[in-house]
């Protein structure tokens, strides 16, 4: 029997929340509602999710701080968040703190079944057996199905989106990644939001590789980027 996806929902609306679980579970996703984000930081420390739905703006913790603590305890569970905080600039944030997607209010209930399928497809999605899975380049080890990059024994996780961007800039290493195919490859959409969150995964990439001067990963102005290996 295949194992049913359960998730983390926490929204503090009462009326918003008792909707959004009862919909996830008539579409066969167990869902436990917790109404601010230090119940739902509990919740998650003792039960076993597969994905993560936050508000952000919740009452005692707010969805952002909430992400971050539980990045801090599992670097791949997916999460999304809903909010009515549609600048662009807290969009980006909250790809920052390990977001895998955003979703802003109102929102249609099949829209949000939708993301949480197609981020569900891109983290179980299994590498093809004829795909090179393992890189090296640098002082670096880069394992794609385990999503870790390691370098002097000392081991990065990686989130799936990260890990996703990382190994298209494997295998075009020394050439341009070209933006468009990379947003429609991991995000499936070349918008203007997705490339700018795009821009913040870059930014996380070239911190875990700053330590070794014999690889860069530069922007090539209007094209893409290139993982530079000397």
């Amino acid at each position: 029997m295949e194992k049913k996806v359960k998730i983390l929902l926490a929204e503090d609306d009462k009326n918003l929340g008792n909707i959004l679980k009862t919909y996830l579970e008539a579409k066969g996703y167990p869902t436990v509602l917790s109404e601010d984000g230090k119940i739902a930081l509990e919740n998650f420390k003792h039960n076993p999710f597969d994905f993560c739905v936050f508000d952000i703006m919740m009452p005692v913790m707010d969805g952002f701080t909430l992400a971050e603590k539980v990045r801090k305890l599992d670097k791949e569970i997916p999460i999304l968040f809903l909010s009515a905080k549609a600048m662009q600039e807290d969009k980006l944030h909250g790809f920052e703190v390990g977001a895998d997607d955003y979703l802003t209010k109102p929102f249609s209930m099949e829209e949000l079944l939708v993301r949480i399928k197609a981020i569900l497809r891109r983290s179980a999605a299994p590498a093809s057996t004829s795909e090179k899975t393992i890189f090296r380049f640098g002082t670096f080890a880069f394992d794609y199905n385990r999503q870790i990059l390691d370098t002097a024994g000392l081991q990065q996780k990686l989130t799936s989106k990260e890990a996703e961007l990382l190994k298209l800039l494997c295998e075009n290493m020394n050439n341009v990644l070209d933006r468009t195919v990379a947003l429609n490859k991991i995000w499936f959409d070349d918008s203007y939001f997705n490339a700018r969150s795009m821009d913040v995964y870059i930014t996380k990439l070239r911190k875990y590789l700053k330590d070794d001067p014999a690889v860069e990963l530069i922007n090539v102005h209007g094209v893409g980027f290139k993982l530079v290996v000397s």
